[in-house]
């Protein structure tokens, strides 16, 4: 059995392994307990990235605006 890498096995997920390599991998899965907690480790971790939602804090987009406004006043009251 070969030694595959987490790098082989999001290969293997993403369908980005040649078709000789696919069946290698099929093959050792269904004989490795421990690689096949590693896949799942990592399907899970593939699963939470595409739900994964980033917002900007309120704090933050109050800053922008307070600058665009001021950086407007300036140019409005300077023209």
């Amino acid at each position: 059995m070969d030694n595959f890498t987490p790098e082989d096995l999001l290969l293997y997920l993403y369908k980005e392994t040649s078709p000789k390599q696919t069946i290698a991998i099929r093959e050792a899965l269904e004989q490795s307990w421990t690689l096949r907690e590693k896949l799942a480790v990592l399907e899970t971790s593939m699963k939470r990235l595409t739900t994964i939602i980033e917002k900007p804090r309120t704090s933050s987009v109050l800053r922008v605006l307070n600058y665009a406004r001021e950086k407007y006043t300036a140019k409005v009251s300077g023209a």
